[in-house]
């Protein structure tokens, strides 16, 4: 029987029979298909060198990997558990002094899931930040475990009914149990910074929801520390609920919960508390710490809602910083009013089409070459193959040229080439016209001082708004060189047009020749 190979969720990439690593090949695909394509916390990232390579999220036999999407989708899941705990324990710490029927179920039964994932946690590789290896031996995961949250995340999963059993009788363990359960809530802040560097989920609304759950988890908790203060205090009629209703305790749980909830809000927005005031010394202490606290979120909720307005107002103020700039420097040098208006239509233009996304050219340069090729083909192959110039020439040598292009926007009446200017560039019409004598899609301009390397024969100038391509001179020559059967049909086509169109003399003909 030939040897079976096991890829679950308890195991990577290791040989059953022979307890030895895949191929590289195999490694190769697992790696692949582990994470998600749309979050940068997906894999681990090799290291520089040639050896790099093999340093892939492989792990042994019944050890799970961190990067796994099935197990990325159980800690979800725990995520909307730890919610649920985050309601539940202050609420029952400030208002409930022993368990009820539904309560009492759904706290035990998310207590046995959280004690599943304490069981599967003994299984999970673990990234070694020094090293950045996928440590997957379980010796070393149990020990780390245990040296760092194996303690808390399991008395946060003792049942209370178990901790009354054990405690003595005149302790009130039940709320003080249920509060040892909000140590889960790391995982919330975890979550959430996953979600922020997910394409899939907008960073706005992401960190917004952030900040809103904070603060109603703070009020929340506020609210059920406020009560049971108030509700645990020798003389209730002096407490801030009791001095204004004496008989609080006889109403239902839901109205004594909204008015302590309202007494929190109050207390944090510190918009004057009317009637409701804090009494006895406990509750002047807590609202003097609980005020201190709220100095801090505040700060928290403002510097994190100013930098997200402030970021998504960033490039309009930079725009109008620029323009301003050029306006300044325009009259600052007496520059003519036309020259004035091409400076502040081009600048406007540019603020546009980096607005609207269709000229992302610092998105683009940061991709590798392939990609950037691929993507120039895709959009300007079929125009430049239509191009007079490169009539006849191989499919290889257009593939080079498009990727060599560059995709520019002119307003109406600027000038794209200046008569007697060096021949650095080349431009081809994608869209609107320009002025030579007049071209239209597909056509191209500033080719004759380009390849004679003599000074631009004409002004070129946009009649309404167009989209050139320009193509740098050096590398349209280096291309050229490398494919002299090509450079000859060029040259012929230039000749060709020439003749046509009696635009060029026998001399200027002659200087493409020697020239190139």
């Amino acid at each position: 029987m030939g040897k079976k190979k096991i890829k679950s969720w308890f195991t990577g990439p290791y040989d059953e029979k022979e307890g030895m690593r895949m191929n590289e090949k195999d490694v190769e695909h697992f790696s692949i298909n582990d994470g998600s394509h749309f979050s940068i916390t997906g894999e681990i990232l090799p290291s520089l060198g040639a050896t790099g390579s093999i340093r892939r999220i492989s792990v042994s036999y019944f050890v799970i990997s961190p990067f796994d999407p099935r197990y990325r989708s159980w800690e979800t899941f725990l995520v909307f558990l730890v919610f649920y705990t985050a309601w539940v324990s202050p609420f029952e710490f400030g208002f409930l002094s022993h368990p009820s029927g539904v309560l009492t179920i759904t706290d035990n039964v998310v207590n046995a899931i959280f004690f599943v994932d304490i069981v599967l946690t003994f299984f999970v590789a673990y990234l070694d930040k020094t090293s950045y290896l996928l440590i997957d031996s379980k010796k070393k995961i149990a020990l780390r475990y245990i040296k760092t949250w194996f303690l808390f995340d399991l008395i946060s999963t003792i049942p209370s009914e178990i901790v009354r059993v054990i405690l003595p009788d005149n302790l009130q363990s039940y709320g003080y149990v249920s509060m040892l359960r909000l140590w889960r809530l790391r995982r919330v802040g975890q979550f959430f910074a996953r979600l922020e560097k997910d394409k899939n989920y907008s960073y706005f609304w992401t960190r917004c929801a952030r900040l809103v759950s904070v603060t109603l988890f703070v009020l929340h908790l506020a609210s059920c520390f406020f009560y049971r203060i108030a509700a645990h205090y020798y003389d209730p009629t002096k407490t801030w609920i009791g001095s204004v209703w004496e008989d609080f305790k006889t109403e239902s749980l839901y109205v004594r919960y909204i008015k302590s909830l309202y007494w929190a809000i109050t207390t944090m927005s510190t918009v004057g508390y009317g009637d409701l005031h804090a009494v006895n010394p406990d509750e002047m202490t807590f609202d003097v710490m609980y005020m201190l606290f709220n100095l801090g979120l505040t700060s928290y909720i403002i510097g994190n809602m100013t930098n997200l307005v402030v970021h998504a107002a960033t490039r309009t103020r930079q725009f109008r910083d620029t323009i301003h700039a050029a306006s300044s420097f325009a009259q600052r040098n007496h520059l003519p009013v036309r020259l004035q208006d091409q400076m502040i239509s081009h600048l406007s233009l540019k603020y546009r089409t980096d607005s609207e996304g269709l000229h992302q050219q610092e998105a683009i340069d940061s991709l590798p070459k392939a990609i950037r090729s691929s993507i120039s083909n895709y959009l300007f192959y079929s125009l430049v193959d239509r191009v007079y110039l490169f009539h006849g020439v191989s499919n290889d040598l257009l593939f080079q040229l498009v990727s060599e292009m560059k995709a520019e926007y002119f307003p109406p009446k600027e000038d794209v080439i200046l008569q007697n200017e060096a021949p650095t560039d080349m431009y081809f019409l994608v869209s609107g016209a320009v002025v030579v004598g007049e071209a239209r899609t597909g056509d191209v301009v500033g080719e004759i001082g380009v390849l004679c390397y003599r000074p631009q024969l004409f002004t070129v100038r946009t009649k309404r708004l167009s989209q050139l391509l320009r193509l740098n001179r050096t590398a349209f020559l280096n291309l050229i060189q490398a494919n002299v059967g090509d450079g000859t049909i060029i040259m012929n086509n230039v000749l060709q047009v020439g003749r046509l169109k009696k635009f060029l003399d026998f001399f200027l003909m002659r200087c493409i020749f020697l020239s190139c």
